[in-house]
């Protein structure tokens, strides 16, 4: 790391960067792409003159200084590039999720009013030119992969290749105009600008500069010894601030290798194959695998099956006491050792988690009994807390102070304050600078000190010092007889069970909580096969009898739980349906990042929450759906509503303190 930092006051963009790696780790791998089968690999070295072509099209093209480029797509090395490219002629990259419908792109392209387009393949391509109507200030396309691209009007049309061949061979005119545009960047230049979920409303646009993303990787690498040889796999969404970060943010300044998987598909082989030495997941991806590891459990012989609960008992009991360096028996950690050969050694490799060393989940809160699992099996999971306008870190867990009921401390040069209303503000140097566009949301989340108001709720431990969120401060509330609501810690306890992908809990204002289920298609289908049980959509699973009585066997559980808890237990769930669709980011109930548009979902099911509050045992409700194409349509279903067993005097005993 001292290497690294030489020179460090000069490192204030990432072409700088992407400069120095060349020079000093021009031969190590820096990008690596499964296609075919086969990693394809580039050196820094490479890198560096992939991206000066690049840069080059991009200044024959026309880029101008201050020009925002969209970049919609995969994870591809070609797209990674392109942000540092558009960054080197003074342009603004703005990466776009690419799973967005038509009409959210033409929302965010609009906005910020990009002159040029990079895409990934045709799918890209056709959402851009179905909406091009509407974008008057758009003015060309560059896309990525040219299968089922030959047909096209090429007026505005240019394949990737071309237009880095075109830079080649401009070299010599052009090579100076680009070193004048990059000499220009500093620590105030712009960055990147990412558009939030839109949790709430509008998707706004956040603009980060380089000071904001350059020392956020240089405080969050050393924090977490992170060096030069370090192996991530990039997989998750480039428009989101996590990707930005880990990908493009703390690989430059490290100078360590990014892996892109071949495909979303093959995205779990691919990290089996690369074993990732630091490794960052949304809690649904931890979630998602603990469900397929239980699913595959279920179908393993008798004996496997015991052996595997044996010991992963044992590890719940002393696995992460191991982990944190806390004193442990000798027998237990012999016994702990052998369950290491048996049983947590082949289950991380199959994982790809074998040789992780720092893993860190963010995004929204993890299940305690989620991130314990993990934990016991030693690996090194940490919570991290953070947002957009924060260029990621507020809070970080430092090694053998991790815990599942907090986020940690205060990130290096991170500040932050509680205010009486129990809200989290922070300032520090990753505070991104404006919402482009927009001063009144700009004024009112960051004030003129730099305070940036998060919009959650929470508070710092006496004695440890760690931050404990509650939830999104507009969510938390007071239930009727003034006991605290909370939904988020309800739900991600259900979210535990791998039978239930989702839980939407309601009882703001009202005299008990009730609950939408989305269940998991893939470990109810796996328990509907095993158990010879036929059926035709997810909608006829949802609503099996035997699912149900799953379903309620669980919320039962889960609710002896929360009524443990003297501050949250008025928080038990008394009735609940099992939703006939799963929530989608498509049909406006959840954003890009898969968190719930809580609102939105509230409207949209008001008839639903009407007969969970009425006593009523059925209601039949008609949902607007939109399909993969676009079309919109409609589902009918008739829903059974189920009551949770509540453990008696729970809510009257905290009323009465």
């Amino acid at each position: 790391m001292a290497q690294m930092q030489t020179g460090a006051q000069g490192m204030q963009s990432l072409p700088a960067l992407l400069e120095r790696n060349a020079a000093q780790f021009g031969s190590a791998p820096a990008y690596r792409e499964k296609e075919f089968g086969i990693w394809q690999c580039w050196t820094w070295a490479e890198t560096a003159k992939e991206i000066e072509a690049l840069a080059l099209g991009l200044v024959n093209l026309g880029v101008n200084e201050g020009d925002f480029v969209a970049i919609i797509g995969r994870n591809r090395p070609y797209l990674y590039w392109s942000m540092v490219a558009a960054q080197a002629v003074g342009a603004v990259p703005v990466p776009l999720y690419q799973d967005a419908v038509a009409e959210e792109m033409a929302y965010v392209l609009g906005h910020c009013g990009a002159r040029f387009v990079i895409v990934g393949d045709q799918e890209q391509a056709d959402k851009v030119i179905e909406i091009q109507d509407q974008l008057h200030q758009f003015e060309h396309m560059i896309y990525l992969d040219p299968r089922g691209m030959r047909k096209y009007d090429h007026t505005q049309l240019h394949q990737f290749s071309h237009i880095q061949d075109q830079g080649r061979a401009a070299h010599d005119e052009l090579i100076g105009e680009l070193k004048k545009r990059q000499a220009k960047l500093d620590y105030d230049s712009t960055c990147v600008m990412l558009y939030t979920s839109g949790t709430t409303g509008k998707p706004k646009g956040v603009v980060l500069s380089n000071r904001n993303v350059i020392q956020s990787a240089k405080n969050s690498s050393e924090f977490d010894h992170l060096t030069q040889g370090e192996n991530i796999l990039s997989y998750l969404p480039m428009a989101w601030v996590g990707d930005f970060i880990f990908s493009i943010g703390q690989a430059y300044w490290c100078g360590f290798c990014v892996n892109c998987p071949e495909s979303q598909d093959t995205m779990m082989t691919d990290l089996r194959e690369i074993g990732p030495t630091y490794f960052f997941a949304p809690p649904r991806v931890f979630e998602g695998q603990l469900t397929n590891v239980m699913i595959r459990m279920e179908d393993a012989g008798a004996l496997k099956r015991k052996m595997f609960h044996h010991f992963l008992a044992h590890a719940k009991k002393v696995g992460g006491d191991i982990l944190d360096g806390r004193p442990v028996g000798m027998m237990d950690r012999l016994k702990y050792a052998l369950g290491n050969v048996l049983v947590y050694g082949p289950l991380k490799d199959t994982l790809g988690y074998g040789r992780i060393r720092v893993g860190y989940t963010a995004g929204e809160a993890i299940g305690p009994e989620i991130f314990d699992f993990y934990r016991s099996l030693g690996i090194n999971l940490k919570q991290l807390y953070g947002q957009t306008e924060a260029t990621v870190f507020i809070t970080v867990q430092p090694d053998g102070e991790v815990r599942a009921d907090t986020v940690g401390v205060p990130a290096p040069e991170v500040e932050i304050k509680i205010d009486d209303s129990g809200e989290i503000h922070y300032r520090s140097p990753g505070t991104f600078v404006e919402y482009f566009n927009n001063p009144e949301s700009t004024a009112s989340t960051k004030d003129a000190e730099g305070w940036v108001a998060t919009g959650d709720a929470g508070f710092f431990e006496e004695g440890s010092g760690h931050l404990r969120i509650i939830d999104r401060a507009k969510d938390v509330g007071k239930m009727a007889d003034g006991s605290m609501f909370a939904p988020k810690y309800v739900e991600n306890k259900l979210k535990f069970y791998p039978d239930i992908l989702e839980a939407v809990l309601f009882g703001n204002g009202r005299d008990r909580c009730v609950a939408f289920i989305n269940i998991d298609l893939t470990a109810v289908g796996n328990w509907a096969e095993r158990n010879n049980i036929a059926y035709a959509s997810y909608q006829e699973l949802a609503g099996h009898p035997q699912v149900l009585e799953s379903i309620r066997s669980h919320v039962t559980e889960v609710n002896k739980s929360v009524a443990e808890d003297p501050m949250l237990s008025g928080c038990q769930v008394h009735r609940f349906v099992v939703l006939h669709k799963e929530l989608d980011a498509d049909d406006g109930e959840m954003t890009r990042t898969r968190k719930v548009r809580r609102r939105i979902v509230e409207e949209k099911f008001d008839d639903i929450i009407t007969a969970l509050y009425d006593g009523s045992e059925q209601v039949s409700t008609v949902t607007e759906v939109t399909y993969e194409d676009g079309r919109k349509g409609s589902i009918k279903a008739t829903l059974t509503i189920v009551d949770a067993d509540v453990k008696p005097g729970a809510v009257h005993k905290v009323a009465a303190e």
